[in-house]
């Protein structure tokens, strides 16, 4: 085991680093959500492959005969944290877990999110927006772009306070709002 504080690594590279088919996979993968690198795919990646493990222990134990009640909490406890951030519906089985995709984790990042609601033109340009600290999630600004939004947050993203953008009268604004139409 290794010293607490010190930060380790959050992904796991692919076992062949030269599969065609991967690679123009993530490629457009990583078009689609205007990712920096790779690596935030193999991050996503490796957050799809914890939830799905989760899944996959919980039939294990269902099927192994260990305490019921014990096992229900546990497959509550995935599923509430899973609803808590909109990557399943409220009456999702175990079985909706273990369907879930790697854009599925994509879409719940704030550049998506902040694309998605009509705040930039493109996924590169909330990318910089967001590095940039021009928005928020309820009035707190975030320069996080991978940062995991909830469901409960997610309406409260916006254009920070004291952002040139927040004013309607900014020409940039307009031309975000052109796009959009």
């Amino acid at each position: 085991m290794g010293y607490p504080g010190k930060n380790h690594k959050q992904y796991q590279s692919p076992k062949r680093r030269f599969e065609k088919a991967r690679i123009e996979d993530e490629r457009n993968i990583a078009i689609t959500f205007g990712l920096r690198n790779k690596k935030e795919i193999w991050k996503a990646t490796h957050i799809l492959r914890r939830h799905r493990q989760g899944a996959r222990d919980n039939l294990a134990m269902s099927s192994g005969g260990v305490d019921e009640a014990r096992v229900e909490a546990r497959r509550e406890e995935l599923l509430q944290h899973l609803q808590r951030y909109a990557l399943v519906s409220a009456g999702a089985t175990i079985d909706d877990v273990l369907s879930l995709k790697v854009s599925h984790i994509l879409e719940r990042r704030l550049q998506t999110i902040v694309y998605r609601k009509g705040l930039a033109r493109s996924p590169k340009q909330a990318r910089q927006l967001i590095n940039h600290g021009h928005i928020a999630i309820n009035g707190r600004r975030m320069s996080i772009p991978g940062y995991m939004v909830p469901r409960a947050e997610e309406d409260q993203v916006s254009y920070y306070e004291t952002s040139a953008l927040a004013k309607e009268s900014n020409p940039e604004r307009g031309r975000i709002n052109n796009v959009r139409v």
